[in-house]
């Protein structure tokens, strides 16, 4: 029988007891710093815990989510049942030749530091990308021109059987804010890109060219999930915000971006039904005055809360 108390204990015997926290607001693990409880929240620290964690939730029938950093990620007031899965602290960064092998826990934005330390050119876009690399890759993330896409070569996850399998580019199956990964619901492990030999100096040039750009458009004062729409076709999901009368739109704490209508930023004590509620009139809004249909880059899980 899996009362709480079972699943407690048994997943203390996978993981270091430390990593395993029982009824945590997960409003301290997302960007936006909202979201309810995870009955479960645990911080596997090897590829062997992810994979026996994953295991016993499958057996037991027991409700598993994985979660990066929570910088793309409304969790609903009400949390999420069963066992949240952080992979935050599988963060290890190798390179071997013009390859950089990672951990899916580890920042991207650190993958793209670690790049320049090298002289290796590519991964630019990334330098201010607040994710993790597990989540970059699901979700195909990009900036100032550059993707995922356009660097990766291969990741290990762990599929639906529980089986470590490698899959290459064409698997990974990476397009605009989406990947074969996502859709399949693998776990990714470790990713490798492959970069090309670059100069230190114009490597770091245009990294600090994008944090300036970052830091001059982006709310980055206030927590946030970053840019909340996908961007029409033909369009700027801003740009069709900002005409549509709803740049400082409030609703509870959550407020339409003063600087930049993409985002929606947490100005005082917002709760994830804010956020929605203000997703779902800034869709409404668009859709009734301009025609056009914004779907959400961020994603949004867990129970509203009872």
């Amino acid at each position: 029988m899996n009362t709480r108390v079972t699943i407690h204990e048994v997943l203390k015997t996978i993981i270091k007891p430390k990593n395993v926290k029982v009824d945590e607001p997960l409003s301290n693990h997302t960007f936006t710093k909202t979201g309810g409880k995870a009955d479960f929240l645990v911080f596997p620290e090897t590829n062997k815990e992810v994979q026996d964690v994953y295991q016993y939730a499958m057996q037991q029938q027991i409700s598993i989510t994985i979660i990066g950093f929570g910088s793309n990620l409304i969790i609903r007031d009400g949390g999420i049942r069963g066992i949240v899965m952080s992979l935050k602290k599988l963060n290890s960064i190798q390179i071997k030749g013009t390859k950089i092998i990672t951990q899916s826990g580890a920042a991207i934005s650190d993958v793209s530091k670690f790049a320049l330390s090298q002289s290796q050119t590519g991964l630019e876009f990334a330098c201010g990308i607040p994710g993790s690399v597990g989540g970059a890759v699901h979700m195909n993330a990009g900036a100032y021109g550059g993707e995922i896409k356009d660097v990766i070569k291969e990741c290990v996850v762990i599929n639906k059987n529980s089986d470590l399998i490698t899959l290459n580019k064409e698997q990974i199956g990476l397009s605009y804010r989406k990947s074969h990964v996502a859709e399949q619901g693998h776990i990714i492990l470790e990713v490798i890109f492959e970069l090309n030999p670059g100069v230190y100096e114009e490597i770091h040039a245009k990294m600090d060219d994008f944090t300036l750009q970052r830091q001059r458009k982006q709310p980055l004062e206030y927590p946030s999930c970053g840019s909340v729409f996908k961007r029409p076709l033909g369009h700027f999901a801003g740009k069709l915000i900002q005409e549509s009368g709803l740049q400082g739109k409030q609703i509870g704490g959550a407020q339409v971006s003063t600087r930049h209508a993409g985002f929606i930023v947490n100005i005082d004590k917002a709760t994830a039904t804010d956020y929605i509620k203000l997703i779902q009139h800034i869709q409404n809004t668009v859709k009734s005055k301009l025609g056009v249909e914004l779907e959400t880059e961020v994603k949004v899980i867990g129970e509203d809360l009872k």
